[in-house]
């Protein structure tokens, strides 16, 4: 399917990153292509599996806490560790990687309880695991609804601000979630793209209370868009996570100047030995290890920094295996 990826495919990605309800309609005039040939591509495209718009749940709106977990396995327990930790619902890219004695993943959980079954007592005692190691999320400064594809995309500028939603007021306060929402969230967690009519036959809603809910959820930073992608289609073939050591004096500007290279698909804030993970996407291996000699090496206050190769990701963005 790599070589089969063209420069509409790319510029289809970036404008769904820009807004991913927009209507065919809107994607092809900005485009420049029909409307057919907008809907035909995007069909094409999530039945390949290479692209599919999702609805993202930002677990801190919610009061949940975020975990990176680095769980060492023995090599013929790896990959039955990762399957079954993709099949969760709480969790979200689930990677092997160093040779295929680690594999890393994000967990949501809700309250104490919740973390301490899983990381103190289910993944300790899971038969080969040989350790864990959880970073708790402080921070986070690229990733969530800044999705990677808005740093590779080829649209320019003027495109981008055709296609962008006006900004949305941010609602303070807490957010209770009913089964409505729940059953809401459950179906975009699939297909970001559903239309009214089909959200309100699986909430029991009408379709203006959809979409009443949806804006409300989006403006508490509950809900967001966000797109699970075939990163060939831009030539990334190297990935790899990045576990840094920074003065604390220093965390929030090196997060910051990190969070802005073009190679950083996410960077986060994190309790645990080191205090700044990152992943990072280029297209070779001669390439990543320009990364971390130039640009990465460029920033002073970085005082150690661990490179974990990924060698297959078993889970993406989604909130399903």
């Amino acid at each position: 399917m790599e070589s089969d990826y063209d420069e509409l495919d790319r510029r289809l990605v970036h404008a769904l990153q820009v807004d991913g309800r927009a209507p065919f309609s809107t994607l092809a005039e900005v485009l420049g292509v029909s409307d057919r040939t907008v809907a035909r591509r995007y069909g094409r495209l999530r039945s390949a599996g290479a692209i599919r718009v999702l609805g993202g749940i930002d677990p801190t709106a919610l009061g949940a806490a975020l975990w990176f977990l680095r769980v060492r396995c023995a090599p013929a327990a790896s990959l039955s560790v990762a399957e079954a930790l993709a099949r969760r619902p709480d969790t979200s890219w689930v990677s092997l990687n160093s040779g295929g004695t680690e594999l890393t993943c994000v967990v949501r959980t809700m309250d104490e309880a919740d973390g301490e079954t899983l990381l103190l007592a289910k993944l300790p005692r899971t038969p080969r695991v040989e350790g864990v190691t959880a970073h708790s999320v402080l921070h986070i400064f690229y990733g969530g609804l800044n999705n990677l594809a808005g740093k590779l995309g080829p649209l320019d500028a003027a495109a981008i601000e055709r296609l962008r939603p006006p900004p949305m007021p941010h609602r303070q306060g807490p957010v209770r979630l009913d089964d409505g929402d729940r059953r809401l969230l459950a179906l975009l967690s699939v297909d970001g793209r559903a239309g009214f009519e089909e959200l309100a036959s699986a909430t029991g809603w009408s379709a203006s209370t959809v979409r009443r809910r949806m804006t409300e959820l989006r403006e508490h930073g509950v809900l967001y868009l966000d797109l699970d992608v075939d990163w060939r289609m831009f030539g990334v073939r190297a990935r790899a996570l990045l576990w840094l050591s920074v003065a604390p004096a220093h965390l929030e500007a090196t997060g910051r100047a990190l969070a802005a290279h073009p190679e950083i698909a996410f960077a986060a804030a994190t309790t645990g030995p080191t205090n700044l993970y990152a992943s990072v996407v280029c297209t070779s291996q001669p390439e990543l290890y320009r990364y971390l000699t130039t640009r990465l090496g460029a920033l002073p206050a970085i005082t150690h920094f661990e490179t974990a190769p990924v060698i297959k990701t078993i889970k993406q963005a989604a909130n399903r295996a």
